[in-house]
Order: C-alpha cells, then sequence, then structure tokens
C-alpha cells in the first residue's frame, strides 16, 4: 500500500474514533508532508532509514517553533503505531529516533478581581451598532447584552470549552438543578455546574434576550442555547469574538483568550480548596495528569502545601 492510501485509511480511523474535525486536518497536514517529503526523495515510507528520518527532523526544526515541531511529530508519530496495528508495517521506525520535547507552559490565568471586572463590563450597556433587520435597536442590543452576561457567567462557572458553549442546547440546561449537559472532546458527555449568578444570567437571557434573539430567525425556532443576532446559532467563532471585545473592554491582559476562563475556573477551584480529581470530573480530563498542571499555577495552593510540609516554614509555637 502507497503512503497516501495509508493516509487515507489513518484518517478514517481517526474519523471513526469521534476526532474533531480540527485534529484530523493537522493531522493530515503534519503525515501528509512527511509522506510526500520521502516519496520526493525516493524513500519508502514503510521502511525510511535512519539517516532520512535524521534529514526530515532537521529539516522540520529549521524555521519552526519547537511546539509546531513537537505537534506535527506527535501526528507522524501516532501515524506510525497506527500502521504497526495495522499491520502495514513491522516497526514503527521513529520509535528510535530522539525527538525534540514540547516545552509545557503554565496556562494563563485571571485573578478574582479582574473576574469580577469581566462581569461588570458585560453588565454594563454597550454601544451595540443599530439593527438594520426589523427590531428596534435598544431591544437587539438588550437582548445581545443579556445573552454575552450569560456567555461569561456559564463559561467561568462551569470552566466549558468554546466548542461546548457553541454546542449547549435549550434541552440540555436544568436552570432548576443548576446544570448543564454538554459534548466535549472525543464526544465525551460531562455535566457542568452553575452557581447563583450564572442561573440568574441565563433566566434573564431566557426571559429577556433570547426571545428577541429568536423572533428574527424566521420562523425556524433553533434548539441552541445561544442564538446571533439574526436567531441563528452562536458558533465558536462568534462566541470568541463577543470574549475577546469584553476581554478588551475590561483593560484584561493582551494575553487574554477564551480559554483563559476555563484556566481561571480550574485554579480558582483549586484555590478554593477543591480536591484535584473534582477539578478533573468538571473539567473533563481523561487523565488526572492534564488536569495536575493547574496545581502549579495555583499560589494558594502551593503556599499552603508549602507551610504544611516545610520545616522551617512553619510558624513558631509562640506565634500561633
Amino acid at each position: 500500500m502507497n503512503g497516501e492510501a495509508a493516509l487515507e485509511r489513518f484518517l478514517a480511523t481517526l474519523a471513526a474514533r469521534d476526532a474533531s474535525p480540527h485534529t484530523r486536518r493537522a493531522y493530515e497536514a503534519a503525515v501528509g508532508g512527511y509522506l510526500r517529503w520521502l516519496d520526493d526523495r525516493g524513500v519508502d515510507w514503510r521502511r525510511p532509514p535512519r539517516e532520512a528520518l535524521r534529514a526530515y527532523l532537521a529539516e522540520l526544526s529549521d524555521g519552526h517553533a519547537r511546539s509546531t515541531v513537537a505537534q506535527r511529530l506527535a501526528a507522524i508519530r501516532s501515524f506510525g503505531r497506527w500502521a504497526r496495528r495495522a499491520g502495514l508495517i513491522e516497526a514503527d521506525p521513529w520509535t528510535a529516533i530522539g525527538t525534540p520535547r514540547r516545552p509545557r507552559r503554565l496556562p494563563s490565568v485571571l485573578g478574582v478581581g479582574e473576574v469580577e471586572r469581566l462581569v461588570e463590563v458585560a453588565s454594563a450597556p454597550s454601544s451595540t451598532p443599530a439593527s438594520r433587520h426589523g427590531a428596534p435597536r435598544d431591544e437587539l442590543a438588550a437582548a445581545l447584552e443579556v445573552r454575552d452576561l450569560a456567555i461569561v457567567e456559564t463559561a467561568y462557572a462551569a470552566g466549558l470549552r468554546i466548542s461546548e458553549l457553541a454546542g449547549a442546547t435549550l434541552g440540555s440546561l436544568d436552570l432548576r438543578r443548576g446544570e448543564v449537559r454538554v459534548t466535549g472532546k472525543g464526544r465525551k458527555e460531562r455535566v457542568g455546574l452553575l452557581g447563583r449568578p450564572a442561573r440568574a444570567a441565563l433566566e434573564a437571557y431566557l426571559e429577556d434576550g433570547r426571545p428577541v434573539l429568536a423572533a428574527r430567525s424566521g420562523g425556524r425556532s433553533p434548539d441552541a442555547l445561544f442564538l446571533n443576532r439574526f436567531g441563528r446559532p452562536l458558533g465558536a467563532r462568534g462566541i470568541r469574538l463577543r470574549l475577546d471585545r469584553l476581554f478588551d473592554r475590561a483593560g484584561l491582559p493582551e494575553a487574554t483568550s477564551p480559554h483563559t476562563l476555563r484556566h481561571s475556573f480550574a485554579t480558582h477551584l483549586l484555590d478554593g480548596g477543591a480536591d484535584l480529581r473534582v477539578v478533573q470530573e468538571l473539567l473533563g480530563h481523561s487523565s488526572l495528569a492534564t488536569t495536575q498542571v493547574y496545581t502549579h499555577v495555583s499560589p494558594a495552593r502551593l503556599r499552603a502545601a508549602y507551610r504544611g510540609a516545610h520545616p522551617r516554614a512553619r510558624p513558631a509555637e509562640a506565634d500561633r
């Protein structure tokens, strides 16, 4: 089997495992580029010599960030493991090649005060552009504002990803129990919990905002929880755009992204004394090791662990 046919089978396997379209595109680009590189040099993809792999690694590393190199090699290694299990190759040639590790960067988080400032900005009236599609400007502006506040409160309260916010439906929301059921990575479902501020923001949106937006859908009555100004489901790109504008208005750090709210959710839970496995469950992580990164960005947790464990950090009896 040639490399192109093997890649098609590999991508079909990823699709069968419910890998996201973004993951499949990234793997197709990384593995496809690697296979073309071998083919251009007349190298059999099933048995590439070590010298060829080292040459490819050197060329890939030239001009690319270490994180990019690590991402592409991870895709190529995944392809190699799959090909071996599928019986297309005898052994994965990359197992004998040392590759650079992806640098582990700590996620950026917001302080509690910064989150409160974001909520204040989202609660304040803004200069929303006038409507050209029938509804009075004030009515549309108010609907968009209560929607945006509900998005901020829900994202922070439940630690949701952008895709999970965009995929939430009316049927997935239970305000009485304070729960929202979402579908995360790998099509795994989990329940996000909603505190009183998030429930209040969602109640206001469902009562005063969503009906205004739904009326602009032309009678289609979408089931999506969050709607755009035309009454259609608000996608991940639209949510990102709205949040980015709110971050800017709140004067938050330049590196703040929608995912920063998820990082902040996890870190603030740990600061408040939540168990790491509880945070893992709420985030929907399959591995505890993924959640443990937040123990390194939680200053309060680090200080508590240090004071409780280090003999020279404990207060003297007379000082207690």
